[in-house]
């Protein structure tokens, strides 16, 4: 690895302008009371005929009727019309909502400690940050007087009808604590509303307060990438909730249907006291308790495998036929194919030098007249796939897939119409989306799941891949095609915990040491506008920045502001962005498609995200779109660039473990840049701090399928 020299040619960046309050959404207030101006009487009424009189009424009407729609329709600065309780309750649901604060706080890992600096955003834009939600006109009117009555701002009553539905009114009054079910909402926000609502009967031990936490609990946990909590755990958490007696809560939830608990066995065999060696003693068991949602897609993922397992694949081509190919590819490539031709279900793990073997597969499948298909995590993925196939036709995202808008379509039956499946970037699937592909499947398909298992997990609940690797219940090919050059050198030790000094005599690999966030912010834009096109020859639209936060004075946020500055400027006219603006796009939690501003109109924002033309309404842009020259390691998984450039700035050591930088540094097909801040932590990282444990059922789920050899 290399060290760039200093270099002052470039002028330094803009300096942003410090962080304005956060925009809210109106809130009720009772308009002000009308001037003298309409008042009647006054000599200079008196003066004015009957006509002149009613015209200027009319006219004064009309101003009054305008001022209050535009301020219902205006943006209202924090702590302009509320205060206290409700301006911070507020304030916290508009942060989750924009993205501008983790939804997940209690069982994510703490935020690194951030020195004060000032954080440019794009600028906020009025309208919901959630897609519009549908709840009749009448629940929401209903609620007002509620959340008014409690302290809460009437912007949360459409929020607060959609999740309760109807009758959300008086479920909110029963139940003040329900108001935890809307995104934002902390407890401490929550207990003030109902202090308010039931004045001397709220308090630490009331039942509907036990229940909304451990449902709330829950749902961090499930953002956090757990499927379900262990009884000890979640006990626990209410405890530092203050709720007095945890065990009665959950056991209430339980009751009610919010929560479910199982009971899964343990491998660890029960010690037997002496003298007692003749006693059966029964299976060791845990409890757990998640969300029915969670729960029963991690069931029906573990269903659908089985079958996959359990099932004989259906007999497309002869045996001598998938032995030639096998043959004709060799290596770990011909294991994979014999692999398939006898098993439903396989795992293939990898780097992107590996996809070779997938689509090795994929050609001699089709060569033998089955209808092999591939999806990948996102368009990036299926792009770079499909060139390596040789063809656009028969691969597509998972998304794509199961929403229809993909793929082969589906049978009379519904299900994929398909006999091969190979879905790449396996790490990516929650347990909701592996259901659906597991459900989708029809009998005698079969199923490759392929992908890196050093990268990050997926966004939502559940570890898929790792849990299918742990249970051993089916083939587990591992490629042994390396990653080329520096690059894969670095990222192959990264794996192993080891970040390795490697030879990098054409600058694949560049260190930028760097001494604060303001010098870390001016290299990275140094870096994407002028080092790397005139030192690398990678233009700046092909170089993609990722560093480990939105927040704070080297995230996203900052680093967008800074890069559009230098390589897009411009006022903002569309909702913050302008033509040529580079974009992430997040139709869904936990996709993000890459892409460029167009135009805008009355339809909303057009964009263009690779290659395809997507319009987002305007209501939607501030929740779902962000400039995206600079993005999160994990909005970049699945995707890779000619260039890279890793921030790492000082106060996100914290931050870092060992997958994101392999995910990060995996990003780079040419040449890497590291902006580095966090001294020795970096080497700490990879060689100390692995995944996140999450807590999930799936490789139990699994126990009873017999075990399958590696190959």
């Amino acid at each position: 690895m290399s060290t760039e020299p200093e270099t002052t040619g470039d002028a330094e960046p803009g300096t942003p302008a410090a962080e304005p309050a956060p925009e809210e959404a109106a809130a009720a207030a009772t308009p002000a009371a009308e001037g003298g101006e309409g008042g009647e009487g006054g000599e200079e009424a008196a003066r004015l005929s009957a006509a002149e009189a009613e015209l200027a009424a009319q006219r004064l009407e009309r101003e009054r009727i305008a001022r209050r729609k535009a301020e219902k329709a205006a943006p209202i600065e924090a702590g302009a019309k509320l205060s206290g309780t409700a301006a911070d309750l507020l304030a916290a649901v508009r942060a989750v909502e924009s993205g501008a604060k983790p939804a997940a706080t209690v069982f994510a890992e703490p935020e690194p400690p951030r020195r004060p600096a000032p954080e440019p955003v794009r600028r906020a834009q009025p309208g919901p940050a959630e897609a519009p939600v549908v709840a009749a006109p009448e629940t929401v009117e209903a609620v007002r007087p509620v959340l008014a009555e409690g302290g809460a701002p009437a912007a949360l009553a459409a929020p607060v009808a959609a999740v309760l539905g109807e009758g959300a009114d008086d479920r909110l009054r029963a139940d003040p604590w329900q108001l935890l079910r809307v995104a934002g909402v902390r407890p401490e926000q929550a207990d003030g509303f109902a202090r308010a609502l039931l004045g001397a009967e709220c308090g630490p031990g009331d039942e509907r307060r036990g229940r909304a936490l451990t449902v709330w609990l829950l749902e961090q946990a499930a953002l956090a990438g757990h499927t379900a909590l262990e009884m000890p755990t979640l006990t626990a958490a209410l405890a530092r909730q203050g709720v007095p007696d945890p065990d009665a809560a959950v056991q209430g939830s339980l009751a009610e249907g919010d929560a479910l608990a199982f009971q899964d066995g343990l491998d660890e065999e029960p010690a037997a006291e002496e003298g007692e060696a003749g006693t059966e003693e029964e299976r060791p068991v845990r409890v757990l308790v998640g969300l029915e949602r969670y729960a029963l897609a991690e069931e029906s993922l573990a269903d659908g495998l089985g079958r996959l397992i359990n099932s004989v694949p259906k007999q497309d081509g002869s045996a001598g036929a998938w032995e030639k190919a096998a043959a004709a590819a060799g290596g770990s490539a011909g294991e994979l194919i014999r692999a398939v031709a006898g098993h439903a279900l396989v795992l293939h793990t990898g780097g992107a030098a590996s996809l070779a073997e997938p689509a090795a597969l994929v050609r001699a499948a089709r060569g033998m007249g089955l209808r092999a298909w591939a999806a990948a995590h996102g368009p990036l993925g299926r792009d770079r796939f499909a060139a390596l196939l040789e063809e656009s036709t028969g691969v597509t995202t998972v998304a794509g897939l199961l929403a229809g808008a993909e793929g082969p379509g589906r049978d009379a039956e519904g299900a994929l119409d398909l006999d091969l499946l190979v879905v790449l970037d396996a790490p990516q699937l929650d347990v909701e989306s592996g259901a659906l592909v597991a459900e989708s499947l029809p009998d005698g398909a079969r199923l490759v799941l392929a992908g890196d298992p050093g990268v990050l997990w997926s966004v939502g609940p559940g570890r898929v891949f790792a849990d299918l690797l742990a249970a051993r219940v089916c083939p587990q090919i591992a490629s042994r095609r390396p990653d080329p050059g520096p690059l894969g050198e670095l990222v192959s030790s990264i794996g192993v915990g080891e970040l390795n000094q490697v030879e990098a005599p054409g600058k694949e690999v560049v260190i930028v040491p760097v001494r604060d966030a303001g010098e870390a912010v001016h290299r990275t834009v140094q870096l994407v506008a002028d080092s790397v096109p005139r030192a690398i020859g990678v233009p700046p639209e092909d170089t993609q920045v990722i560093t480990p936060g939105h927040g704070g004075a080297v995230g996203t946020r900052a680093l967008n502001a800074a890069l559009k500055e230098r390589l897009n400027p411009g006022p903002g006219r569309f909702g913050g962005f302008d033509p040529g603006d580079r974009i992430a796009y997040s139709p869904a939690p936990g996709r993000t498609l890459t892409g460029r501003v167009v135009t805008a109109d009355a339809e909303g924002l057009h964009l263009s995200c690779a290659g395809e033309d997507v319009v987002v309404p305007k209501e939607r842009v501030e929740q779902s779109v962000r400039h995206g020259w600079a993005l999160t390691a994990h909005q970049a998984a699945g995707g890779r660039w000619p260039a890279v450039v890793a921030v790492l700035p000082g106060d996100a050591a914290g931050a870092l473990s060992r997958p994101w930088v392999y995910t990060a540094f995996g990003r780079a097909e040419r040449h890497l840049s590291v902006v580095h801040g966090v001294e020795q932590a970096l080497a700490r990282a990879v060689a100390e701090v692995p995944a996140k444990p999450r807590t999930t059922r799936l490789t139990t789920l699994l126990a009873p399928q017999a075990p399958t050899e590696d190959r």
